[in-house]
C-alpha cells in the first residue's frame, strides 16, 4: 500500500510586516474567522512592544518565539501492558505551534487588560526567558529529562 501523500501549506505573510511568521500567529490568534479583529490585537500588540522596548518589534518577538519553542517533548508509547512516556525531538512545525498556543493560552488567562496588552507583555516576558509561557516549555523539557530513560524505546 503507498504511503499517504504529505502536503505542505504555503502560509501567506502579513501585510504590514510582510511575514510569514507573524501571518500564521495572527491565524492562530484568530477567533470565529474574524481575521481583522486578530490583526488589530497583533498589531497593537507589537506597538506596545515598540513603545516599550523603544527598538524593533519583530526582534523581541523572534527572540521571545526562540525562548518558548520546546527542543523535546515526550510521547506515548505501548510496550508490553505498560504505557510509557517516551522522550523525542520536535519538528520545527510543531514547535511553532506549541510556542504559538502557550503564548496565546497565557495571554487569555491573564486578567484586567486588553487582549493587545496582555501578549505585548507575554511577548516581552517571553523575550527576557521568564512569564508563564517559558515556564511551560521547561516544565516540556523537565518531563522528557525525567524520561530519558526510555529513551531507547523510540520508533
Amino acid at each position: 500500500m503507498r504511503k499517504k501523500r504529505n502536503y505542505t501549506r504555503e502560509h501567506l505573510p502579513d501585510y504590514k510586516f510582510n511575514s510569514v511568521v507573524i501571518g500564521r500567529f495572527i491565524n492562530y490568534l484568530m477567533e470565529d474567522g474574524k481575521k481583522v479583529v486578530a490583526e488589530k490585537l497583533m498589531y497593537d500588540a507589537l506597538d506596545i512592544v515598540k513603545e516599550k522596548t523603544k527598538g524593533d518589534p519583530m526582534v523581541t518577538f523572534d527572540k521571545a518565539f526562540e525562548n518558548v519553542s520546546p527542543l523535546v517533548e515526550v510521547g506515548t508509547k505501548r510496550i508490553g501492558g505498560a504505557n510509557y512516556q517516551i522522550p523525542k525531538e520536535v519538528r520545527p512545525e510543531r514547535k511553532f505551534t506549541l510556542a504559538s498556543r502557550w503564548i496565546i493560552e497565557v495571554a487569555r488567562n491573564k486578567k484586567g487588560k486588553s487582549m493587545s496588552e496582555k501578549l505585548a507583555e507575554e511577548f516581552l516576558a517571553a523575550a527576557n526567558n521568564e512569564g508563564a509561557a517559558v515556564k511551560k516549555k521547561q516544565d516540556t523539557h523537565r518531563m522528557a529529562e525525567a524520561n530519558r530513560a526510555f529513551a531507547h524505546f523510540s520508533r
